[in-house]
Formats: structure tokens, C-alpha cells, sequence
């Protein structure tokens, strides 16, 4: 039998539906909050930042939100993307479980990113937007975005973690060469910016801040919108193109899944994944283990608080419900910078609180150790936020092989890791190090939560 198995869909098969799960959880998530009122906001506040179609996306019931035929036509310069079998990894870890890998970096931007870049500018582009703005952390998400502007004439400006900025020029280089400007977080062009750079003229920075300076200017400017690549309901919805290929390319493979396993930072590539096969659950169908794996200098999922928090570090974003380490906290510069958010999407924190999935942590250098061993066997280097969704799935392979039992174990291997190269590097000279957050830091952050949290 060959060792490489490729299950592709035909084109016809492309999904015409996006999946929304909040038509199937038996109780509502917990309303989004008005930072001044404390009171659930409605669409006219939203509307400085998103089209009214965006928005109409982020508080549906509906089980499925068709897909406008533009967006599946520019999907299908590469969806279906491809589900492998991972036989030689099963060979090389002598282990009776079944690895199935979807890989998510065969689109033009290398990541998932794009099933919704390509969706938020379509609706932008109908609602008459000429700029967005956005921020970005490894620069997955920046440089999807800046494709899909190039797509509509949708002018971008991506404000990036500096730490990321400065690790990964060749993804700021990728979104100039789609037409965006990029500009290193914190900055001295918005308020938020400079009131944190006045702290600490070195700061690293970090999502909440780039998301602080991206809304800032979307709000103070009226021909212009913002557009987010994780968290927010409509983004995950649009990501579960992914799971819904899975499902049918699993289909003629004739397996299900055991186990399911995602990288998470803020939940986009975890949800696209793992929420139709929870819909399918939460409807009577089979029971599946659910597993986000998240770094462990950055732990939403296992070390923060279910609470009301802001998005942002200026607060300037609307209150959530979600697992947060405080949105003033500043994680480490470890390379996986797409998972450097101090929250965890509100629905997939519902889930967790609804026992629908569990979360591990991991340390990025056992990650990179993963992301190795997969390298050399299936041949596909991963992006290092992929790598803790590899560590997670050869960990739970080993355990079948201590137990002598099979399981079907599925994992998305979000992007690839060509322009993170640094990061390699760093690994193999031994100048990747397990750092560990600031405890007293993040005593602090929570500390600050909103009054609200207390009383939720």
C-alpha cells in the first residue's frame, strides 16, 4: 500500500453553505456587551466597523449562511483543499491509530486565513468600503486579508505585533507585494499607540494592542471599516469550510474521527475544523473528543478566567464572554505569533464551559520537535502555530500505541511554515527557548477585568 494518501474533492463538491453552531448549542452563549452601558449591543453599534452583512452573520440562529457565488469562486483556486492520511508518521511512531491531517496551506497566503479574508472583503466591497483596517500577529492574517484586497481594490493597512514585524519580514514583504501597508504595533499613528509606547518605548507589543490601533482608526474614519481574522462568530463561520470538506473527504476514506485535534489562539482555524463535527453531535450523531491545543506562555484555554473582557487593550471594543488572561496582558515573543492572544473565542469558550472540548498546553520547543519529525516524514514544513496541533496528535498516537488500541485521530494543519524560517533556525541552533509568562503580570491583567466579570 502506498504510503501517501491524498483524498481530494472534486470542485463540484465545494461547500455551498457556511455552518453556524449557534443553531444547535442547547442554550444561547452569553450576550455581547456595550463597553459603556453594559447592555447587549445592537447592529447600529457594530456598524462603525462591519457592513450590515457582517453583522447580520455575527448574531444569526440560522444553521447554514450561503456562500455568495463570487466567494466560492475565488475558494476554488484551492478548495477542497486536501486531506492526507499520514501513513509514514503512523509508520515512524509505530502506532496502531489512524493520523489524518487537512492542510490548510495550499492556499495563495499559505494559511486558512483566507476562507474568511476573501468573505469580509466581498462584503465590504458590496457595502461600498474603500479601506480596511486590521491587525495582525505572525502575519497569516494580514497578508490573507491584503490578497483578498487585491481581489476587490479594497485598500489595506494591517498594524503588526512588532515582535512579529520584526521576526517575520518576509510575511510583511508578502502583504506589500499584495498592495497593503504594514505598520509595525504599537505605533505612533493612533492614540492607543502612542499612550503605550509612552510606558515602554521598546514594547513588544500584541494583539490587543494592534486590534486597540486598527479600531481606532476604523471608528474615526467614516470611509473606513474593520475586518477581524479570529474570535468573532461570522469569522469562525466562515472557517467551517474546513471541517464540512473533512467530513466528506473522511467519508470516502470510510472513517470518522476519535478525536479531533486544533491549534488555538484566538479559535478560527480550531472552529473551522471541529464545529461541524460538534453540530453533528449536539444533532445525535457520534461523540467525538475534542482537543485545542494552545501555548503555554499564552494559555486562554487552561489558565484564564471565563469572564467578560475587552478585545482590546485600549478598550475600546465591545464586552465578550470568553476565557481571557486580561486584555492588558502582554504574552512572551515566542514564534508562534498567530497564538499570541489574550482570548479565546466566545464560542469556542462556550463549548468548553459546555464540556463539548478539553485544552492542553504545550511549550513552543516539544512543538517544534513535532513540527520536525512531521517534516521529515510527511514532507509538508508546518507553520509553528500547526506544530502544537502536530505535538497533540503524536502525543495521543503514542498513547494508542501504550494502550494497543486504534483511533482515527484528524488534526488541521492550519498553514505552512515557509516564511517562518527564523524560527527553524532558532530551533536547530538551540536558541528556542520555553519561556514561561510573567506571573505577577498576569495576576495584574485579571485583576483589571471589567466590573461586569464580577457579576456574570
Amino acid at each position: 500500500m502506498t504510503d501517501t494518501v491524498k483524498y481530494v474533492l472534486d470542485e463540484s463538491k465545494l461547500p455551498k453553505r457556511w455552518y453556524n453552531i449557534m443553531a444547535d448549542l442547547p442554550s444561547a452563549p452569553p450576550a455581547v456587551l456595550h463597553p459603556g452601558t453594559k447592555q447587549p449591543v445592537g447592529p447600529d453599534d457594530l456598524a462603525p466597523l462591519f457592513p450590515m452583512a457582517l453583522i447580520a452573520q455575527e448574531v444569526s440562529t440560522e444553521r447554514e449562511i450561503d456562500i455568495p457565488e463570487p466567494v466560492r469562486e475565488i475558494y476554488r483556486q484551492w478548495r477542497p483543499s486536501p486531506l492526507y492520511r499520514a501513513r509514514r508518521l503512523e509508520k515512524a511512531l509505530q502506532t496502531p491509530a489512524k493520523i489524518y491531517y487537512k492542510y490548510e496551506g495550499v492556499s495563495p497566503s499559505g494559511s486558512h486565513k483566507p476562507n474568511t479574508a476573501v468573505a469580509q472583503a466581498f462584503y465590504n466591497k458590496e457595502a461600498g468600503v474603500k479601506k480596511i483596517t486590521t491587525e495582525t500577529g505572525a502575519g497569516q492574517w494580514g497578508s490573507s486579508l491584503a490578497f483578498a484586497g487585491a481581489l476587490f481594490g479594497i485598500e489595506i493597512k494591517v498594524y503588526m505585533v512588532r515582535v512579529s514585524y520584526d521576526q517575520k519580514p518576509y510575511r510583511r514583504a508578502l502583504m506589500e507585494t499584495y498592495g497593503a501597508k504594514c505598520v509595525p504595533s504599537p505605533s505612533m499613528e493612533t492614540n492607543s499607540g502612542r499612550a503605550i509606547l509612552e510606558k515602554r518605548k521598546d514594547h513588544p507589543g500584541s494583539l490587543g494592542i494592534a486590534i486597540s490601533e486598527a479600531v481606532e482608526v476604523a471608528a474615526t474614519h467614516e470611509d473606513t471599516k474593520y475586518a477581524l481574522g479570529s474570535v468573532l462568530n461570522h469569522v469562525l463561520m466562515h472557517q467551517t469550510i474546513v471541517g464540512q470538506e473533512t467530513m466528506a473527504q473522511l467519508e470516502m476514506a470510510g472513517d470518522y474521527p476519535d478525536v479531533l485535534i486544533g491549534c488555538t489562539g484566538g479559535g478560527s482555524n480550531f472552529a473551522g475544523l471541529v464545529f461541524p463535527f460538534l453540530g453533528a453531535q449536539l444533532r445525535g450523531g457520534k461523540k467525538v473528543r475534542v482537543v485545542a491545543v494552545e501555548p503555554s506562555a499564552c494559555p486562554s484555554l487552561t489558565r484564564g478566567k471565563y469572564a467578560y473582557d475587552f478585545g482590546d487593550t485600549a478598550h475600546l471594543t465591545p464586552l465578550v464572554k470568553m476565557h481571557t488572561l486580561g486584555s492588558t496582558f502582554t504574552p512572551p515573543g515566542f514564534h508562534a505569533g498567530g497564538l499570541r492572544y489574550h482570548g479565546m473565542a466566545p464560542l469556542v469558550s462556550f463549548c468548553k464551559e459546555l464540556g463539548l472540548l478539553e485544552a492542553v498546553a504545550y511549550h513552543q520547543r516539544p512543538c517544534f520537535d513535532a513540527g520536525v519529525q512531521f517534516a521529515r516524514v510527511e514532507g509538508i514544513l508546518p507553520a509553528p502555530e500547526a506544530n502544537h496541533a502536530i505535538r497533540a496528535a503524536i502525543d495521543e498516537a503514542l498513547r494508542c500505541k501504550a494502550e494497543g488500541r486504534s483511533r482515527v485521530i484528524v488534526f488541521n494543519l492550519s498553514g505552512h511554515g515557509h516564511f517562518d524560517m527564523q524560527a527553524y533556525l532558532d530551533y536547530f541552533a538551540n536558541k528556542l527557548l520555553d519561556q514561561d509568562y510573567d506571573q505577577q503580570e498576569l495576576a495584574t491583567a485579571l485583576a483589571g477585568l471589567p466590573s461586569v466579570a464580577k457579576a456574570a
